[in-house]
């Protein structure tokens, strides 16, 4: 059984160290997992507790959305399994999720401000504005209703005063989209310390060039 994982759970391990290096997490903040093949309800996901500087294949968790364990291993899974468990069970398209409590995306979050389409990746990327789901803690089923209700059909979200979280059919597109909404709150940011002003100045998409972005979300989410 530990075999027939390995693969996940390599791939699992790399996303996580590499999310390190791109500066979305810190020590073991963030988790990150992967729908597991064959229809069974398991997901393989980053353990808690484990810095992902440190944190090795072996240790990655293989369980169902209970914790229950398919694969012995000392390590339990992330607080934050409840939350993949409901993305999962919510979205069919989706096979892997990424949550990170980058910086700029938990700046937005603690604001609780939303951001609308402010540069041609969102759309075809992301499926449109960023919302913030309402707060709730952390490793909680309220959280985790709360994300699955704010995400949406989209492949990301802010969560209030907690970071952000991609979404996609593989690990590189739900990586990916942690890093742009990422790359998105920082444009935000530092456009509103520029200019000095309120959120309402900030120039966006027009809404017929969006309508058809949509689309093409939709297209690529296939």
């Amino acid at each position: 059984m530990e075999e027939k994982y390995s693969g996940l759970r390599e791939t699992v391990c790399a996303c996580a160290r590499k999310a390190a290096d791109e500066g979305l997490v810190s020590g073991s903040s963030g988790n990150v997992s992967v729908r597991a093949p064959g229809g069974e309800g398991l997901c393989v996901i980053t353990p808690s507790g484990i810095g992902y500087d440190a944190l090795l294949p072996e240790q990655v968790v293989v369980c169902d959305e209970k914790g229950n364990k398919a694969v012995d291993v000392e390590t339990g899974p992330s607080m934050e399994l409840p939350l993949h468990s409901a993305i999962y069970k919510a979205r069919n398209d989706v096979h892997a999720v990424v949550h990170t409590h980058a910086v700029y995306s938990t700046v937005v979050s603690v604001l609780r401000i939303g951001i609308p389409p402010i540069i041609e990746e969102m759309v075809p990327f992301l499926g449109g504005e960023l919302e913030v789901a309402e707060y709730a803690p952390a490793g909680s089923r309220q959280l985790a209703d709360n994300v699955t209700a704010a995400l949406g059909g989209k492949a990301a979200v802010l969560l209030a005063n907690h970071g952000n979280l991609g979404v996609g059919k593989d690990l590189d597109k739900a990586f990916y989209a942690a890093l742009l909404c990422e790359r998105v709150a920082r444009i935000y940011v530092e456009s509103l310390k520029i200019i000095g002003a309120p959120a309402e100045k900030i120039h966006t998409i027009p809404e017929d060039v969006v309508e058809k972005e949509k689309e093409m979300y939709e297209n690529m989410k296939q």
